[in-house]
């Protein structure tokens, strides 16, 4: 009867005794998929090369997403094995069908391929490209459609910022190759999306670019963040590159306090990097930081 007495009694039956019947928990393959419709559907993604083996079946994934989330609720849908991208082309389909506005973050280790597939030499390489080759064909198939088909794709690295390790038998020259932070090879999106993860900030917010001063400055967020990681700003370029800033920045009405970063090696000299932080105070901007 239960613990409180209110349980409703029911029948245990064996596999043996219901053999001709079929639960009503069962998803048929004719409902979600199978290996084979699966395997069909990367062939017709990737005609030009081989399919895996035990892809997930798309519409299966969508059923799941069916019952675990709600198509206007911002819901993120989070998949540690990726494989070949079923589940981001799932929430696609799912968000085209009931114009929700679902999100996906899927993680794949670039393993190799046991042959190479053209350009694909990883599995997170077939992940990234079926999601291109995907989206790219629904929003062909849906102009109309004003969801998102696309995403951003980060791989794993060490920081950018180099981390102070001297060498106590050379202090001199460990100084002096540390005036520059920033770890050679990396690009000016390395360092910006290492700048919005220290600020917390989300990683799939909108971010602008334009050329101020013969600089390039990005905006993220509508304002909340800018910055211009450019290798080298002179005393000149200080004051029309701060100008230039500020402008954009009245511009998008940015409501609040902004932040404004630099590659602190950037600067000619101390002179170019004052100059600059005091006329962005002068209108409004305080939060000026370099790295």
């Amino acid at each position: 009867m239960g613990p409180e007495k209110d349980a409703r009694p029911s029948i245990k039956r064996y596999l043996s005794e219901v053999a001709d019947l079929t639960p009503r928990t069962l998803w048929r393959k004719e409902d979600v998929g199978s290996n084979r419709t699966s395997k069909n559907e990367l062939r017709s993604i990737f005609p030009e090369s081989e399919s895996f083996d035990t892809p997930k079946p798309t519409k299966l994934i969508d059923r799941m997403l069916r019952l675990a989330t709600v198509s206007n609720e911002n819901d993120l849908v989070l998949d540690f094995f990726a494989g070949s991208g079923t589940t981001g082309h799932a929430v696609f389909n799912a968000n085209l069908e009931d114009g929700g506005n679902r999100r996906f973050l899927l993680v794949q280790l670039p393993e190799k391929l046991p042959q190479i597939n053209g350009e694909m030499e990883t599995i997170a390489d077939i992940t990234s490209e079926r999601l291109r080759r995907v989206g790219r064909s629904l929003h062909e198939a849906n102009p109309m459609f004003g969801g998102d088909l696309g995403f951003r794709y980060f791989r794993l690295a060490d920081s950018n910022i180099r981390s102070w390790n001297p060498n106590t038998n050379d202090l001199a020259g460990s100084l002096l190759a540390n005036v520059e932070h920033i770890e050679p090879g990396r690009s000016r999106e390395d360092i910006l999306y290492e700048v919005l993860l220290k600020l917390g900030i989300d990683l799939c917010v909108p971010i602008e670019q334009r050329e101020v001063s013969g600089k390039v400055v990005q905006s993220v967020g509508g304002g909340t963040l800018m910055t211009c990681l450019d290798e080298h700003i002179s005393v000149a370029d200080a004051e029309h590159l701060a100008l230039g800033i500020a402008a954009w920045r009245e511009a998008q009405d940015t409501a609040g306090d902004i932040t404004v970063v630099f590659r602190d090696g950037a600067f000619e000299n101390d002179v170019a990097k004052s100059n600059l932080a005091a006329i962005l105070e002068q209108h409004g901007i305080k939060q000026v930081r370099s790295l």
